[in-house]
């Protein structure tokens, strides 16, 4: 029996060869933050073949080197920015443009959120068929040492091969401790520090290098693993079962370390404070949280509402909920658990005195939620989204059942980077 070593994917030459370099001018941004332009093909000197250029900015004349061909465009690095845009900045972190973590730091930060609003904007209307004015973004208190939570991978120690000397005990370990290389699925670029993340997670992290380092020389680790790193008022647990506090104007959360809860603190109370101020616009007597986790906007909002019930299909976060609304004396609010097929089975209240709030994963709506949320029939709906491309997607549905959109806000809890979270909000049309 022979075996045939796999060969590496030949190179697509089409349109272009491998490393071809090209000029071309960068007109837009696309909403995965990479920089767009468009050149002649060969031969065709009217065609505007798309190229997309990371880290190149709206505005820039850049030279760039082909590196992969699609049916429809091409990826280019840059090579040489040859007319700088007039926004462009110095990036804080020396591993930017190698660390896929950060796209914008090169970006000023005005311009960072004025293409976030433009980008839901576009979204909006050739994503759902929408034309409506998006509110401009509303920019985070901290555009540096904001995040709260970081999660850096190590994968486990390359043994030597059977041919080569064995490491010296004196010599140290190589070995990555970070997150994604730009441009890779699985190659770790090392990350001593990680300039977005609050600086007690910093501190935290040079320390928790050492250690994983130490115990990997020692043979400990015979796979890799997932970090978690995240703070709470500067104190920083790396125990995934750690019972975290976090306090938004006032509003005292306890939930565990390694449950969802938004990473940008600095930015939560305005970003609360507006999900509850357009909820309560609606006149609804009620509210319900549809996706309330410990109970973030169920509690935050209680005061705006006669009685507020929060929905959850995780049975701890609902006890988290339950444990939050007592410690802050909140006495309208009750929570459940509810499963995924009958998310709304039980609800005694009216649904046309009834806003929900939504606060889906990054996947959006399910179309099984979407269908009991539109046979409900609440009078108005709060769709907050960390990926606006899911949420216009599932706005199509939303005005397929007879709601119409009445406000667009953009928040930017992750400066620096492409992602944002935009709060829609939903009237149902009368009939």
């Amino acid at each position: 029996m022979f075996f045939v070593a796999n060969k590496k994917k030949k190179f697509n030459d089409q349109p272009f060869a491998y490393h071809q370099e090209l000029e071309l001018e960068i007109v837009t941004l696309t909403n995965l933050g990479v920089g767009l332009g468009r050149v002649p093909l060969p031969g065709d000197p009217d065609s505007r073949w798309v190229i997309m250029v990371p880290f190149a900015l709206p505005g820039e004349r850049v030279k760039v080197r082909v590196f992969r061909n699609h049916k429809n465009f091409s990826e280019a690095d840059v090579v040489e920015v040859l007319t700088a845009s007039p926004d462009r900045v110095k990036p804080l972190c020396s591993l930017f443009g190698r660390c896929g973590g950060c796209q914008y730091q090169n970006f000023s930060y005005d311009q960072q959120l004025a293409w976030k609003r433009r980008q839901v904007e576009e979204l909006l209307k050739h994503m759902a068929g929408v034309e409506f004015t998006v509110a401009p973004t509303i920019g985070s208190p901290q555009q540096y040492g904001y995040r709260s939570k970081i999660t850096p991978h190590f994968n486990p120690p390359r043994e030597p091969r059977f041919d080569q000397e064995p490491r010296p005990a004196d010599e140290p370990l190589n070995l990555p401790i970070g997150f994604l290389r730009q441009g890779t699925r699985f190659d770790l670029l090392d990350v001593p520090q990680c300039p977005i993340a609050t600086a007690p997670i910093n501190q935290r992290l040079t320390g928790l290098r050492t250690e994983i380092k130490a115990k990997a020389a020692a043979g400990d680790y015979k796979r890799g693993a997932t970090v978690l790193l995240r703070d709470a008022g500067g104190v920083v647990t790396t125990n995934y079962d750690e019972v975290i506090t976090e306090d938004v104007a006032g509003l005292k959360l306890h939930f565990l370390a390694r449950d969802f809860f938004q990473n940008n603190p600095f930015i939560l109370p305005a970003f609360t404070r507006y999900v509850r101020e357009q909820a309560a616009a609606s006149d609804a007597r009620f509210l319900v949280d549809a996706y309330c986790g410990s109970g973030l906007f169920a509690l935050s909002a209680a005061n705006a509402f006669e009685r507020v019930a929060g929905i959850e299909i995780s049975d701890s976060s609902v006890v988290f909920a339950r444990q939050n609304a007592t410690a802050n004396s909140i006495a309208n609010a009750t929570f459940q658990t509810g499963d995924a097929s009958a998310i709304f089975a039980g609800l005694t209240f009216s649904a046309a005195d009834t806003v929900i709030v939504i606060d889906p994963p990054r996947k959006g709506c399910d179309e099984a939620f979407l269908q009991q949320l539109f046979t409900f029939g609440p009078r108005a709906v709060v769709y907050v989204s960390c990926d606006p491309a899911t949420q216009m997607r599932d706005l199509k549905l939303f005005i397929a059942a007879g709601y119409e959109v009445s406000a667009v806000q953009p928040f930017d809890l992750f400066p620096q980077t492409r992602h944002l979270e935009c709060v829609t909000t939903l009237r149902k049309r009368a009939v």
